[in-house]
């Protein structure tokens, strides 16, 4: 993990790695990954898996699933949230998004989905944490958001103690204004008002963290990751106490660091 390293440094237990350039900084967490998939598939029969849906993804997903080395069916994989409101069809769900970036790309042993269209949905938050528990996830591959959200986990909802796993979550307009600068909608009303999401401690569960995060209007809330203080006003502040996290960078979101 040398060639193309602007920067790299440590801020309490979280590394920070940042690179160029956003496609340096895909592959850099891309072999990063591949690296931990093989060391843990050498260890045991398989492992699991949480992803992110985020065009921030886009060019890991892509490096990732490129690499022919990797056993994908010893790996079952979930995401780690998903839109509550939007048609089965929708181009905007997670599930979509990641079926298209991975899911279909790879040979998964298994994939299990949020159902974005549940009837009763604190019972499929009940079904989903169900499933994350029955055993250890192994990596969760993560973003953080402008407001400094992991998930949907967004400062006023955000909570470090959370009993659950998976809970229902009302989005910020912060968040909202994202999800449209993303393109993922054309206004901030299109945006649906409610998600399903893996809480922090879920996230925090996982064995390794992987962390992408380029762009120049990610430079502010990782700043804020880095240097304020660990509270739910920065949700990502959180991933400084982890003892196996890794923060990938380009040079735009590193440019207030």
């Amino acid at each position: 993990m040398e060639n193309n390293i602007v920067r790299s440094f440590d801020v309490e237990k979280l590394h920070v790695v940042a690179a160029e350039n956003r496609n340096e900084m895909a592959r850099l967490s891309a072999e990063h990954v591949s690296g931990l998939i093989n060391k843990l598939l050498n260890e045991k029969e398989e492992i699991r898996m949480v992803f992110a849906a985020a065009p921030s993804q886009n060019e890991f997903l892509e490096e990732l699933t490129m690499d022919r080395e990797i056993d994908w069916s010893r790996i079952t994989a979930f995401h780690m949230d998903e839109y509550i409101g939007l048609p089965a069809d929708s181009t905007e769900l997670f599930s979509k998004y990641l079926t298209d970036h991975i899911f279909s790309k790879v040979n998964f042993k298994q994939v299990h989905f949020i159902n974005s269209q549940a009837n009763d949905k604190t019972a499929e938050c009940k079904r989903y944490e169900s499933l994350l528990k029955e055993y250890a996830i192994d990596i969760v591959c993560m973003g953080i958001g402008e407001n400094g959200h992991i998930a949907f986990n967004d400062p006023p909802v955000a909570d470090f103690n959370d009993p659950y796993f998976v809970k229902i979550i009302e989005l910020d307009e912060k968040d909202k204004a994202q999800q449209v600068n993303d393109a993922g909608f054309k206004t901030i009303e299109e945006v649906p008002s409610t998600a399903y999401s893996l809480t922090v401690p879920a996230l925090m569960a996982g064995t390794y963290l992987n962390v992408v995060v380029p762009g120049i209007r990610k430079a502010e809330a990782v700043k804020n990751t880095l240097y304020s203080s660990i509270t739910t006003r920065c949700p990502a502040t959180i991933l400084r106490t982890h003892p196996n996290a890794v923060l990938f960078l380009d040079k735009e979101s590193a440019s207030m660091i």
